[in-house]
């Protein structure tokens, strides 16, 4: 049963009057649940009980935080075929994608169990002193990674479990020692209620404190504002656009004490291909490429809104093919009305701009709330001169940029905001002719992608899903994988002190044996 109501710690909360609805856009009608709106209070509460979990949960063993993790994935799954109906009933999202974001989810979950349970991850360094150095004494130093405080979650839009209420946002934060109030994304509150109800019944079966999670329901902007505003809150992660991402991280940045903010945020993920490529297979490519642009009816973050080629015949029939085959590609349901509404403005004010030709746009009736995908062609010239067909347009929609030469491309490449994904499509060893190419890349994407499309992120170590500016707000940190845990810690050094009364991270006989930097030497002595 979905109460509709708040977690605040381990208990329901409802005190105030406003509601709202979550929406079927398959259906096109309100869900029957009306969810109450956080007041100022219950967020004030909240906070005050995740600083008060966190004098304790802080000081959890790794093997104690594991089991926790490990039974919020199993609580998770528990909720069964409940959790996909009404995941899919709010995104209209079909049941293999629910099936699919919970299994990444569950195993986001025990792959941070893993991590803490082992325990090296904390990157514990001891330099051990040297009483009688001269010219003066060299202090014993050690080293470790510690938990930075409560943190804010706000929920996507687009993945309402992987990147929501547990997610990998959550996750991390718990695997850290922070506690985590998550700010349920509106669209989806439902199936937040439901994870949180999976998260609170772990707390309680594991002995965590009270208010380790909480989560608060909201419609508008205040509570995020409040929560992000909060003396008591240390940190923020934020998956969604870059106006939102902003705004958060300008109010961490003006309070008394600034804290991080780690949004990932808006991408149009260019793809270049190259010249051998488009000849030998660019019938291939544009299939491909079709559906990657439609997949998830292109909400994804990592979605290929932008590829590029240098003029040709090659390049034409390229074009061409893509917009045969994106036509031949069933249209698909949106997230929600809004997302709907916002795609269908951003895709026509891109190809409403001077020299853009549309290549492919869906005509006639089409199912409501379903996007009409489309692809658009426009000069490498006009693109430089429009900074307008630079924007995000999230949905299923891609424009091709026609380059007039490689220096051209190059131009286009080195201006461009900082991007999740960058991708080269070569034939053979092609690429080996446009090193310079590939730097200009780099320098602009957080993963760079060869041969392949960039939809699709793998949960694993190597991940990185972030980039610079405005991919992300800080491009030395990734959103996915077991190193995201490092934005919700920060290093701590002790100096001279008792062997007995440092962490068993630190300790002499290192109880842990976890592998260390011993006096500049890895082991696990």
């Amino acid at each position: 049963m979905i109460t509709g109501k708040n977690y605040i710690g381990n208990q329901l909360s409802s005190e105030g009057d406003i509601t709202f609805k979550t929406f079927n856009p398959e259906l096109n009608v309100s869900i029957q649940n009306n969810f109450s709106q956080a007041t100022a209070e219950e967020i004030e509460n909240a906070v005050a009980k995740a600083a008060e979990a966190f004098d304790v949960y802080k000081h959890f063993s790794g093997a104690k935080k594991a089991i926790f993790l490990r039974a919020i994935a199993d609580e998770i799954e528990a909720l069964d075929e409940k959790l996909i109906n009404v995941y899919c009933s709010e995104t209209g999202l079909p049941v293999g994608r629910a099936a699919g974001e919970r299994g990444r989810t569950v195993f986001q979950l025990r792959s941070f169990a893993d991590l803490v349970e082992e325990g090296s991850w904390v990157e514990a360094s001891i330099d051990t002193g040297i009483p009688d150095r001269t010219p003066a004494p060299k202090p014993d130093l050690r080293k470790m990674n510690i938990p930075l405080g409560p943190v804010v979650v706000f929920g996507a839009s687009n993945f309402p479990l992987a990147y929501s209420t547990a997610g990998g946002d959550t996750a991390a934060a718990l695997a850290a020692g922070c506690p985590v109030i998550v700010k349920s994304h509106p669209m989806h509150a439902g199936t937040g209620e439901l994870i949180a109800s999976a998260i609170i019944k772990a707390v309680e079966k594991t002995g965590m404190p009270n208010g380790v999670f909480s989560n608060i329901n909201s419609k508008d902007y205040d509570a995020g504002q409040q929560l992000v505003s909060h003396p008591k809150v240390k940190a923020v992660g934020f998956t969604g656009s870059i106006k939102g991402g902003r705004a958060l991280l300008d109010i961490a940045a003006k309070r008394e004490e600034p804290i991080p903010v780690f949004a990932e945020m808006g991408s149009i993920n260019p793809v270049v291909v190259l010249p051998k490529a488009l000849q030998n297979r660019g019938n291939e490519i544009a299939n491909t490429y079709a559906g990657s642009i439609t997949l998830g009816t292109g909400q994804f973050c990592t979605n290929p809104g932008l590829i590029l080629g240098i003029v040709g015949e090659e390049l034409s029939s390229f074009i061409d093919e893509l917009g045969s085959k994106i036509k031949e590609i069933n249209p698909s349901c949106m997230l929600h009305p809004n997302i709907h509404g916002a795609y269908e403005k951003g895709k026509q004010q891109a190809i409403n701009q001077n020299e853009v030709t549309i290549v492919a746009n869906l005509d006639g009736e089409i199912q409501t709330n379903y996007a009409s995908q489309g692809v658009a062609t426009v000069s490498g010239k006009t693109f430089l001169e429009n900074s307008t067909l630079h924007h995000e347009v999230f949905g299923p929609f891609s424009i091709v940029v026609a380059c007039e030469n490689l220096e051209e491309l190059e131009e286009i490449v080195a201006g461009l905001e900082g991007q999740l994904t960058g991708t080269i499509i070569s034939d053979d060893d092609e690429i080996s002719n446009y090193s310079e190419l590939v730097a200009k890349m780099q320098n602009r994407v957080g993963r760079l992608i060869f041969n392949g499309v960039p939809t699709g992120v793998e949960v694993c170590p190597s991940m990185v899903h972030g980039g610079p500016y405005p991919a992300s707000t800080d491009s030395r940190f990734t959103a996915v994988g077991i190193n995201s845990i490092k934005r919700w810690v920060r290093p701590f050094s002790f100096q001279n002190w008792p062997n007995s009364l440092l962490p068993d991270e630190l300790k002499d006989e290192n109880p842990l044996q976890i592998t260390r930097l011993v006096n500049g030497e890895l082991n696990k002595s």
